[in-house]
């Protein structure tokens, strides 16, 4: 355990601190790298600019995302990932909510930062790199020979509150005094469980959640910051 703190924040990451998504930037990287074939983009623009221009979800592109990801990932060496990943950091990772960098700032000498996410470990791993949180759940992919498999290890995001409450378990820890931050119905069942849920750039599912619990709702629109 960190050493003179006893209360937890957990973050998601992904819309919450990273202004897009870390799989979505490692995807385009990785086409960029000569990784993954330029036949990527063809298989996402249809989700993509239905979501640009309003016409579909975010949602829709980003599960694209994911299915193009977890099939030209397999039998990819793992080295070479982690290379792409840190350049894509290297590059962004700048790229962040004004209101959760500084929040992160404020606490850190208090709070154990948590960080859960349904992007890659290699890319949060990286990510971490500049912002030092002190325990990570991502997405990790079974490794053999170097390269990546089929198989996952973990999916955090499938059910974070189930994480949280195993991670607890596990390290000892209670959610007296906790708080916790995410931006989309995947993070409801973390945000449950702890004492401040903070509900940021929230989708409309998680701000109708937001709304009947009373939760607080921030918004951070070009430089303001809006409290609801």
């Amino acid at each position: 355990m960190p050493k003179n703190k006893n209360k937890l924040a957990i973050f998601d990451i992904d819309g919450t601190i990273f202004r897009s998504s870390l799989l979505v930037e490692l995807n385009w990287m990785l086409m960029k790298e000569g990784i993954f074939p330029k036949t990527i983009k063809k298989e996402l623009d249809d989700s993509y600019f239905k979501w640009i221009n309003r016409k579909g979800s975010y949602e829709d592109y980003i599960n694209d995302v994911i299915d193009v990801y977890n099939k030209k990932v397999v039998g990819k060496n793992v080295n070479a990932v982690k290379r792409v990943a840190r350049k894509v950091v290297d590059e962004q990772k700048d790229r962040v909510y004004v209101y959760t960098r500084d929040l992160i700032k404020k606490i850190r000498k208090d709070f154990i930062l948590v960080a859960i996410s349904g992007s890659p470990l290699v890319i949060v791993e990286a990510f971490n790199k500049y912002y030092k949180f002190d325990y990570l759940m991502a997405t990790t992919r079974v490794v053999e020979n170097g390269k990546f498999k089929s198989e996952f290890e973990d999916i955090p995001a499938k059910d974070k509150k189930e994480h949280i409450l195993s991670f607890c378990a596990e390290e000892g820890f209670n959610l007296r005094g906790s708080i916790g931050l995410g931006d989309t119905e995947a993070d409801i069942g973390f945000l449950e469980l702890v004492d401040k849920p903070i509900c940021f750039n929230p989708n409309m599912n998680l701000y109708r959640k937001a709304k009947r619990e009373k939760w607080r709702v921030v918004v951070e629109r070009k430089d303001v910051i809006y409290k609801i």
